[in-house]
């Protein structure tokens, strides 16, 4: 029987790429998925692809950034086991040429509504005994990363609180895994406006591989995991490097 059998499973960013993928693997691992993103089309059309697969798949469209929209979802959804933070997006380019707008509403999808809907989901499943957050952060959190300035602070953000509450939810029956992916082929880069540099296309992962190795790792219950071994290697190597040269190095990856 897989692990998650029966279980319901929310995930975020459900539209495209990584929230895809994850959602597949966790419709194979036998939980029920909840699809939530602002494209109705995209959910509606996975959500039929995955009850092919014996679960039960519902598409809920929903704005991430409207605080309202996310209580209204978790009280919708009042019975969610296992909760999926994938939803986020990037700005591309120098931070004082930005428009303040984009960094706002960010800020607001990557950080703000993130910890608001682990609040909402935390608290039933507390009462219940049992939970899982998967929450998406990105190498990103391992060092700054310039052109992306903002973007790899809140992936930073995510890393922190995500490690601290696996730690407090232990005896609450809740584990937290954070998936750190590094480059991976999805809209994010045309989201955020970015032409890839050769670097980027060339350290590149698919989407399919981020997610089975986030999945695997929720599965046994690991607090983090980089997707990737480049990747992993790269995190760990940020610890003996100076934080100076660490944005230098990003600086050079990420330029165009």
């Amino acid at each position: 029987m897989a692990e998650f059998t029966g279980r319901t499973a929310l995930i975020t960013g459900a539209s495209s790429g990584i929230g895809v993928d994850i959602a597949r693997e966790l419709a194979k691992q036998g939980a029920n998925v909840v699809l939530v993103a602002r494209r109705a089309d995209r959910l509606e059309t996975l959500a039929t692809e995955l009850t092919a697969l014996g679960v039960q798949a519902t598409a809920v469209p929903c704005d991430l950034s409207d605080a309202a929209a996310r209580t209204a979802l978790a009280e919708s959804q009042p019975n969610i086991d296992i909760l999926v933070n994938n939803a986020g997006l990037g700005v591309f380019g120098m931070f004082a040429d930005a428009a303040w707008d984009d960094l706002a509403n960010m800020l607001n999808v990557n950080i703000t509504a993130l910890t608001h809907l682990t609040h909402l989901f935390a608290k039933p499943m507390a009462a219940r005994g049992y939970g899982r957050v998967l929450m998406v952060a990105s190498t990103a959190a391992f060092q700054p990363v310039p052109l992306y300035a903002a973007y790899a602070a809140t992936k930073a953000y995510v890393l922190s609180l995500s490690e601290a509450l696996n730690v407090e939810f232990k005896e609450r029956g809740i584990k937290v895994t954070t998936l750190c992916p590094g480059t991976t082929a999805s809209e994010f880069f045309d989201v955020a406006h970015h032409k890839k540099s050769m670097m980027v296309e060339k350290t590149m992962m698919t989407s399919e591989a981020v997610a089975k190795i986030g999945v695997d790792a929720l599965v046994a219950g690991k607090s983090s995991i980089v997707a990737g071994v480049a990747n992993s290697l790269m995190a760990f190597g940020t610890r003996f490097s100076p934080r100076s040269l660490s944005a230098a190095l990003a600086y050079k990856i990420m330029k165009p």
